[in-house]
């Protein structure tokens, strides 16, 4: 009989809403706050302020519930990111309406006086926006890291956890962290790049400035962490070992 979690979808929620929205952060914008080290300029893309964050919902997830059920909520992410990818790269590719183009026109100081089509103002704002997210290249960059990322991630946890008899839960979630991250983000920065969606000279300083940022908010959120799992297994009742786990990412089953 498959047992019942209280708080598992909401956990689940948060960890997908998360991953959405740092997706299309991501492609929205580049940041920059002038910050070097060694000649190096650390600039990030936009959603790696968030990002992080699904790594802490999956530390939890695997912590808590086990790899099992956290792999079939990675899944869940997946197809829910590609969802949105393709639906957004569908979007920009559909005949924009002259009224959405008027009124888009209107926001944007000056275009509407341009004598500019109203179609065409709507359409590049669309891709000024949106148009990185709606990418093949984004979508494929983002897919890739975050699976091969993700289960690193919950596969390299829920193995320390055995090793260490459930002691010393922060040696789990930073160590964990610094593999699945520093997957997620030289495969997503170094396909994003080779698939025209970052410049090219800008992807070392987008890995260094990325993972030092996404390590150093998991090192910042880990009382939090301890917080939150202590908390779930009081409510739920669960501390799962994952001593015989089949570990293979592409069984879907959470049984």
């Amino acid at each position: 009989m498959t047992r019942s979690y209280r708080y598992l979808d909401l956990v689940m929620a948060g960890f997908v809403t998360v991953l959405l929205v740092s997706n299309i952060a991501s492609s929205a914008k580049l940041i920059d706050w002038g910050v070097s080290v060694l000649g190096l300029r650390l600039a990030f893309d936009a959603g790696t302020l968030l990002f992080p964050v699904s790594y802490i919902f999956g530390d939890i997830l695997t912590e808590v519930y086990g790899y099992r059920r956290s792999r079939r909520v990675i899944w869940i992410g997946f197809a829910c990111a590609g969802l949105m990818g393709l639906t957004l790269w569908l979007v920009a590719r559909l005949p924009g309406d002259p009224t959405w183009g008027a009124f888009v026109a209107d926001q944007i100081p000056g275009a509407a006086q341009s004598g500019a089509d109203p179609v065409a103002v709507g359409e590049a704002a669309f891709g000024a926006i949106l148009g990185g997210v709606s990418s093949l290249g984004i979508i494929v960059a983002s897919l890739v890291a975050y699976f091969a990322g993700e289960f690193s991630n919950s596969y390299v946890l829920a193995r320390l956890k055995v090793l260490t008899h459930g002691r010393w839960l922060w040696t789990r979630t930073i160590g964990s962290t610094l593999v699945g991250q520093a997957l997620d983000t030289a495969i997503f920065v170094l396909v994003a790049t080779l698939l025209g969606v970052f410049p090219p000279a800008a992807a070392l300083s987008l890995i260094v400035a990325n993972y030092t940022f996404k390590v150093a908010i998991e090192v910042f959120f880990t009382p939090v962490t301890y917080g939150v799992v202590n908390a779930l297994k009081r409510l739920e009742n669960e501390d799962y070992y994952d001593v015989d786990t089949d570990f293979n990412p592409f069984r879907l089953s959470s049984a």
